[in-house]
């Protein structure tokens, strides 16, 4: 079954929602430029008080450009389990973190698979390029680049403009390991709709809509 990643959470009210909807990961972004940026100690707060109470989801720090004691140093305040770079970190960078690490592209066109192989990666995650955003674009990129995928990449999670509205579409002709949404479930950046992380969610997992 498809792995689901809400991300941009900043509450806690949103995040218990993606959990009990039933997401695999959930994001928290540390990234200042962000409209979804949260502080490293709020979000803490937020994972904590769920792993109080019995989420078993694995949260997710998005990082880019921070120095690797940086980085560190927001793992251990915040407490995630997974760090996403977005920032061209060197495969040295991620193998250094405290945490295992989801290793973030933009595509235009082709996939650099070959440069994607150096770092042996937890998973790798293909977003849309556009000038000057790191993500959070809710647009598509040429998503059949990923049909080419070599072996060895059994881990990719596919984002970039994905909606409730054309999940189940996506999954079906994609067939992606997992699929990551920020503002396809939004009312207001940082600000999630719950009728559309539910309904994302059950589409991508191929449950029926309620």
């Amino acid at each position: 079954m498809t792995v689901v990643k809400i991300c941009g959470l900043t509450s806690l009210e949103d995040a218990r929602h993606a959990w009990k909807c039933g997401a695999d990961l959930m994001g928290f972004i540390f990234v200042p430029a962000s409209r979804r940026h949260i502080e490293p100690a709020a979000a803490g707060e937020i994972i904590a008080a769920l792993k109080r109470e019995g989420c078993p989801v694995q949260c997710v720090g998005v990082i880019a450009g921070e120095t690797l004691d940086t980085a560190n140093r927001i793992i251990d305040i915040s407490g995630v389990d997974l760090v996403q770079l977005h920032g061209g970190e060197s495969a040295q960078y991620a193998r250094s973190l405290a945490r295992p690490a989801i290793i973030v592209r933009r595509i235009t066109d082709a996939v650099p698979w070959d440069e994607l192989r150096e770092y042996d990666a937890w998973a790798y995650l293909l977003d849309t390029y556009e000038k000057g955003a790191l993500g959070g674009t809710g647009q598509t990129w040429r998503w059949e680049a990923l049909e080419q995928a070599p072996s060895g990449f059994e881990r990719v999670i596919v984002a970039g403009g994905l909606t409730p509205e054309n999940i189940a579409c996506a999954v079906e002709s994609l067939r992606p390991w997992g699929v990551d949404v920020a503002s396809g479930v939004e009312r207001a950046p940082g600000e999630k709709d719950a009728a559309s992380v539910a309904r994302f969610i059950r589409q991508a997992k191929g449950e029926a809509d309620e």
